[in-house]
């Protein structure tokens, strides 16, 4: 496996980490809170960087159903991550408070939720949009294919994805999405690990959603 695919791998996986940790802001106490949203800004860096190649070709070649879901996808996570670093920063009373007083305090509040969840559902469908390339890496690793363990993996991913479904709804996801609360809810005689557990397949349900999606517009775009 060539060390830049090595780091890729290695680069998203720490900021699937952050991402779930940052979901659990009172879990992990405001303080982390903050210190997490700079690391994934951090390590958005690297990520841009491995990933170059694919903007420099941004505005060349044609545009499939598929390249369009994709391209549109990445400006989502642009535009929901800048929101919350930026409202993240007007909110914050550790990292930055060197900026002084801070104004618009109640609307950075509304903001940094609003692109917290939206964010955490256009990065699970870029990353469900990419999932054929991630199966096609784990498919080297092994030498022969195998039907049984083939659909284990499959049945059991649309198991997690299905229980996603349910703590979508358990945990309110679309309340805080649409703003209809604007504090969320924390119980904290709850385990940390059962919180993440919940959102990380929350997040596979869309990743889930994203992967067939691109299945259809990849078939979609052969026809036209």
């Amino acid at each position: 496996m060539k060390t830049k695919l090595i780091l890729k791998i290695i680069t998203d996986v720490m900021m699937t980490a952050v991402l779930l940790l940052l979901m659990a802001y009172s879990l992990v106490g405001e303080a982390a809170h903050e210190w997490l949203g700079v690391g994934i800004f951090v390590l958005f860096v690297p990520h841009h960087i491995l990933n170059i190649k694919w903007s420099k070709t941004m505005f060349k070649g044609k545009y499939s159903p598929y390249r369009i879901a994709q391209t549109v996808a990445v400006a989502l996570v642009l535009l929901t991550m800048c929101g919350s670093m930026i409202s993240g920063v007007l909110l914050s009373r550790t990292v930055f408070t060197f900026l002084g007083d801070r104004v618009f305090l109640a609307q950075a509040q509304k903001l940094h939720m609003l692109c917290a969840y939206w964010g955490f559902v256009f990065l699970s469908l870029h990353l469900g949009l990419h999932w054929s390339s991630i199966l096609n890496m784990v498919k080297r690793l092994f030498k022969k294919r195998s039907f049984v363990r083939s659909w284990a993996v499959r049945i059991f991913g649309l198991g997690v994805a299905a229980y996603g479904i349910y703590a979508f709804v358990e945990r309110d996801f679309s309340s805080y999405m649409f703003l209809k609360i604007h504090f969320v809810f924390f119980d904290f005689d709850e385990p940390l690990i059962i919180y993440l557990a919940d959102y990380l397949a929350v997040m596979c349900a869309f990743v889930c959603l994203g992967y067939y999606m691109s299945l259809l517009l990849k078939r979609v775009g052969k026809r036209v």
